[in-house]
């Protein structure tokens, strides 16, 4: 019987719509049962959503509080969502989640340690003779105009931008200078300019390490304050640590 029916159906005249008129052309594509068909459950789906939004609007409580109502705000009939500042980064909670205190202490004296051991290779002398100097010098009246600094000073007048590393006219003639080629000086001002980079990265570090501990003793000592909650006076930042006031107790 199955087969037979399967027969049958082969030699069935396929129905088609019918297609836009040629007078009618101009209306644009004659729509289908099954264009319809969208159309309508499009239609009915909209209705139903509607329906449910009414109900839902009429058993409001309009006294009633949820918290989201704190982080959104509706603008020129716009809904906002209120994002909050970041307090910590993606580094400093995979490392405040993986390691402790005494970890982050620990790295942050060795980069400490480094820093200086860097910053004594370097004596730091760049840094020292880009910022201004305000040494005074107090001369007889009508002494101004003849007032000689690199005289004053016994040093060559190229010499006087230094703060360090300014010898005297009577040490520059007994000084021998090496013969330095223009390939040395190169490759010293590039390792200069490297040691420079490394100290601002571990600088850098040292103070990410910083916030990090001071964010792990925040953290434990709201976890000893379990009677008396402190009361928080600034919040924390990717930069900074949160401030806690806590309540004074009095020891037994």
């Amino acid at each position: 019987m199955s087969s037979w029916k399967k027969a049958a159906k082969a030699n069935q005249k396929t129905h088609k719509e019918r297609h836009q008129p040629e007078a009618r052309k101009h209306l644009g594509l004659l729509e289908k049962k099954k264009d319809y068909k969208k159309r309508a459950d499009d239609y009915h789906e909209k209705g139903e959503t509607l329906k449910i939004l009414r109900k839902r609007t009429l058993d409001k409580n309009r006294d009633e509080f949820y918290f989201h109502m704190v982080n959104s705000r509706v603008k020129d009939g716009v809904h906002h969502e209120i994002t909050k500042e970041v307090e910590d980064t993606p580094e400093q909670l995979k490392l405040m989640h993986s390691q402790d205190i005494k970890y982050v202490n620990m790295k942050r004296i060795i980069e400490s340690r480094r820093i200086n051991r860097l910053q004594s290779e370097l004596h730091m002398t760049d840094v020292a003779d880009s910022t201004p100097n305000t040494h005074i010098f107090f001369v007889d009246e009508g002494e101004e105009k003849d007032f000689d600094l690199a005289k004053r000073l016994d040093t060559h007048p190229k010499l006087l931008g230094r703060k360090s590393n300014r010898p005297r006219l009577s040490d520059l003639d007994k000084m021998k200078l090496p013969d330095v080629d223009k390939n040395t000086i190169a490759e010293m001002k590039k390792k200069k300019k490297r040691i420079y980079k490394e100290i601002a990265r571990r600088i850098e570090r040292e103070k990410e390490l910083t916030v990090i501990q001071q964010k792990l003793e925040m953290k434990r000592h709201l976890q000893d304050a379990k009677v008396l909650k402190p009361k928080r006076i600034k919040k924390g930042s990717k930069n900074s640590a949160p401030v806690y006031e806590f309540p004074y107790v009095r020891k037994k």
